[in-house]
This record gives structure tokens, C-alpha cells and sequence, in this order.
């Protein structure tokens, strides 16, 4: 018997794995069952609402999260925020982490996601307490949440090579993701060339943050897409923020941005701790600091879009609501149709992730869904039309659960 039947919705074309109506208004009728989707049948009418599948967050910083409020804010300089953060981090417990962290997972979940991958602070050889909370809390969460987690760690710390090793023995130990902080460092190629060795050697996938500023000269994705090919590892190696791109000439970047594709980088732009942090606070920012979205598809790459930092000194605002992230990107990139990019924090995240189910809908897939109440493009980015109703395994979320979201318990 169904557990559940949605009667008139609208699936965005790019997230269809079925065959059907062409059109993007067409609406369908949804039945679930067995936690799964039964049968998807096209009916008549204007849809109700538009139906994804659960979010995939695959930029988050959870060990930094909900700190703002002993941290302050840093206003347009990362490297500020960088001391800001590491001050603090003297003082992070195991039970600060555990809290902080919980409370991350919880409004991501309520508010759609399926799965998230988070950067853990790794600044020297030592392995830092927030790896065993997040380890506890993956396994603690296991029938909620899909985790991951990498290691950013600065690339300057690879030139010594017992430390990079032991670092990336540990991250394998711990079943994560090897990463560094990359931003125009001396010797650059070498240290890079270091961490895939590494990444070989110890069957480990690497994601970076890369080219975090407004430094035309800064060109460490373009390395990273040389050494990915160079290494046969496409496909595996992921790549944050790339802000320098949106400051380059135009020939230079589209050039970048085509070894990616080769190299199957997957980009993921930022935008909320980006439009944050880049450009001046003195006079209204021209340079913007969001990495060349449109031209990265147009070059045939598979771009996503995170929450990165949420209430830190990165970014003293907002939540782990991935629609909000989206609607900012949407806005800041000039991503039109705006349902076209979906597939930036649905499918193309889940690619990166490596996770069982592309995020496409079809019959058999998990009811692991998200229904808004936006039936097109414009009502996508009103308040109205961003209320959704959420469905794990094909039951749905008590209002209990989403109002707990929405009001940020701590």
C-alpha cells in the first residue's frame, strides 16, 4: 500500500531519470512506497510545487560552525579571519565540537539535506580532536546523513615530507579526504606535485580549497587540473572557491576552466562567505569574488554550489539551508532560468560525492525528497516559494522537526 501520493508536481528536466513530457510545466503524479518512489505519471494540470531529490552539500565547515559569537566578524580580510579562527581554536573541547557540530546536523537535515561534506582544520603532524567527533557523530547519524570529511590542511606544511605522510596515513586511517589550502604559495608546483603523490600512494581522493582571493596571478586550480591529469586521477579531485578565476582575462580563465573538464575537477563556488570576504567593505565591491559558473558548464564542466561557513568569522550569517545558498548564487552569478541550476545542489554534488544514487528521480530511487512550493523560476527565490515540505525513506518530517530548523535551537 502507498505510504504517500503527491498529485501534482512539477520535476525539473535536468533532474528526470525517466521518460517523458519534454516540457518543464509539465506536471506529475508521485506515489510512494517501501521508502522508495513507485511510479512517477505524467497528469494534467499546473503544478502545486516542484519536486527534487535531498539536497548534497558538499562544502561545509562544521568544526568552525556557530563560533561568531566569541570570534566577532571579520569584514573583508581572510587572512584576518584565518588568525581570527585559529586564536579560538585553542579553546575548541571535544563536547564544544560534539554540540556545535550536532547542531549543524540538525538543521541540515531538517532542512533537506541527504548528504554533507565537511572540512576539518588540520594546521600541523598532530591530528585534531574534532576528526574522533565528527568520526562518532558520521556513525551516530548513519541512518540520517551521508558524511565525509577532509583534512584542510596548509599546502605549506606538505614541503616537509614525514608530516605530509604521516598526515596522509592518518586521513586514510580515518577513512576521509585529503586537502589543502592553496593559495599562491611558494614552490607551488612542487608542494602540489607532493600531495598527489601522497594522494596515490595512499588510494586517497583530494579536495582543495584553491585561489581563495582576487589575485589574477593566483593559479593553483590550473596546476591542480595539470597534476590531476598528470596523476590519471579524474574524477577524484575537488576544487573550492577558485575566486581568482572571476578576475582573469577571459581567454586565460575559459582556458583553466577547459583543463578542469578534462581533468573531471569538480569546482564548487561559495557564494555567501565569497561575496563576504572578497572585495572592499570601504566602497560598494565591484570584483565580486564567485568563481565563472556559467563558463565552467559552458567548458563541460559539472559545477555545485555549498553552504561553506555558517555563523563564523568567515561568515557570521546564515544556516545550513542549502536553498538559501542557492538563491544567493542564483542572484550573485546571474543563473537563469534559476531551475536550470538545480542540478548544483542535487546531482552534480552527488557526482562528487561518489554517493549510490545520482539525486535523478525515477521509479526505484530513495523518497528521499524535498518538495517547494515553487511551481517556476521566479516564485524559486520568493520566501513563499522557498517552504517545503521534506520526505526521508518516503516518510515525511514532522512539523516538529522543520519548526526546530527554522528556529535555530543551539
Amino acid at each position: 500500500m502507498p505510504l504517500f501520493s503527491l498529485a501534482c508536481v512539477a520535476i525539473p528536466p535536468q533532474l528526470r531519470g525517466f521518460e517523458g513530457p519534454a516540457s518543464a510545466h509539465q506536471a506529475f503524479a508521485v506515489t510512494l512506497a517501501d521508502g522508495c518512489i513507485a511510479r512517477i505519471e505524467p497528469v494534467p494540470g499546473r503544478p502545486t510545487g516542484t519536486l527534487l531529490s535531498a539536497f548534497v552539500d558538499l562544502h561545509v565547515h562544521l568544526d568552525k560552525n556557530f563560533t561568531v559569537e566569541h570570534t566577532g566578524a571579520i569584514q573583508g580580510d581572510l587572512q584576518a579571519a584565518i588568525t581570527r579562527i585559529a586564536q579560538d581554536r585553542v579553546g575548541w573541547t571535544a563536547d564544544d565540537l560534539h554540540q556545535r557540530m550536532t547542531r549543524g546536523l540538525v538543521q541540515a537535515y531538517a532542512y533537506g539535506s541527504r548528504a554533507l561534506r565537511t572540512h576539518l582544520d588540520w594546521v600541523d603532524v598532530a591530528q585534531p580532536p574534532s576528526v574522533a567527533v565528527f568520526q562518532a557523530l558520521r556513525e551516530a547519524w548513519a541512518d540520517k546523513l551521508t558524511l565525509q570529511w577532509v583534512s584542510l590542511t596548509p599546502l605549506d606544511v606538505f614541503a616537509e615530507p614525514a608530516a605530509g605522510l604521516h598526515i596522509a596515513q592518518a586521513v586514510r586511517a580515518g577513512g576521509g579526504i585529503l586537502g589543502a589550502f592553496v593559495y599562491r604559495n611558494e614552490a607551488i608546483d612542487a608542494k602540489l606535485q607532493r600531495v598527489f603523490e601522497l594522494a596515490v600512494a595512499q588510494g586517497l581522493a583530494l579536495d582543495f580549497h584553491v585561489d581563495e582571493g582576487l589575485d589574477a596571478d593566483a593559479e593553483g586550480l590550473r596546476a591542480i587540473a595539470k597534476l590531476t591529469i598528470a596523476h590519471q586521477m579524474q574524477g577524484r579531485v575537488t576544487c573550492g572557491h577558485a575566486c581568482s578565476l572571476s578576475v582573469q582575462g577571459p581567454a586565460r580563465a575559459l582556458d583553466t576552466l577547459a583543463l578542469c573538464a578534462q581533468a573531471g575537477i569538480h569546482l564548487v563556488a561559495l557564494p555567501t562567505t565569497n561575496l563576504y570576504l572578497q572585495g572592499a567593505w570601504d566602497t560598494t565591491p565591484v570584483p565580486r569574488g564567485i568563481t565563472r559558473l556559467k563558463e565552467a558548464v559552458a567548458q563541460g564542466g559539472w559545477p555545485s554550489l555549498a553552504t561553506d561557513n555558517v555563523a563564523d568569522v568567515f561568515y557570521p550569517y546564515g544556516s545550513y539551508d542549502l536553498i538559501d545558498t542557492f538563491g544567493l548564487g542564483v542572484q550573485a552569478g546571474h543563473l537563469a532560468p534559476a531551475m536550470d541550476w538545480l542540478p548544483c545542489i542535487t546531482t552534480h554534488p552527488a557526482r562528487a560525492m561518489g554517493l549510490a544514487w545520482d539525486g535523478l528521480l525515477c521509479s526505484g530511487c530513495p523518497a528521499d525528497l524535498v518538495l517547494l512550493a515553487a511551481s517556476h523560476d521566479c516564485e524559486l527565490l520568493s520566501p513563499a516559494g522557498r517552504q517545503r515540505r521534506v520526505w526521508r525513506r518516503g516518510i515525511p518530517l514532522t512539523d516538529k522537526l522543520n519548526e526546530s530548523a527554522s528556529h535555530d535551537p543551539g
